[in-house]
């Protein structure tokens, strides 16, 4: 029913489907403090872990709600994070990436999320494009406005954290017609 995974590139990074080999990669990142902090991902995190996500990622292509990328170096091929693009309702979806740490500070989820939005609003009929970031994940937020991403505001006790806490998220929000910046 899905379609075949296509491959996003501007010459910086390519965002490709998730392959077996990915795992290690996966693996080394989500051991990083802030990955562990600021998303959901089981703990400890193994490379059985590892594994059965890139598996379940590389699936998203066979149906029509879900869209896994792993983001790579351009040149290179190095595994450097992932993006995904998940579909919420007919005209909305929501877009959520991960870094690994040497892959920080250089623009590279800035890139990714452009290509992501970009692809998804000319490929689609979605309207709405949203992502939300925990309050205190200040580098996310950027991440988001530089790819032309307007923060929408806090939404209070809208996910729970690991410890099945309530947590506030800040949403930003990219619509179908908004301008979109060049890269």
């Amino acid at each position: 029913m899905g379609e075949q995974p296509v491959v996003l590139t501007d010459g910086v990074v390519r965002l490709r489907a998730w392959e077996p080999d990915d795992a290690p990669a996966v693996y080394a990142a989500c051991q990083d403090e802030l990955i562990v902090r600021f998303l959901p991902i089981p703990q400890p995190y193994t490379e059985d872990v590892a594994q059965k996500y890139v598996t379940a990622r590389r699936q998203d292509w066979d149906g029509e709600d879900e869209r896994s990328f792993a983001i790579t170096d351009a040149p290179t091929g190095v595994v450097l994070g992932s993006i995904a693009r998940h579909l919420r309702a007919q005209h909305r979806a929501e877009i959520g990436y991960w870094l690994a740490p040497a892959a920080r500070g250089r623009g590279i989820a800035t890139r990714a999320l452009r290509l992501v939005a970009d692809w998804s609003l000319d490929v689609t009929g979605l309207i709405r494009l949203e992502l939300y970031t925990r309050p205190e994940n200040h580098a996310s937020g950027r991440v988001a406005q530089r790819a032309g991403f307007t923060r929408e505001g806090v939404r209070r006790a809208w996910d729970l954290d690991r410890d099945g806490n309530p947590e506030d998220d800040i949403f930003y929000v990219l619509l179908r017609g908004d301008p979109r910046p060049a890269t």
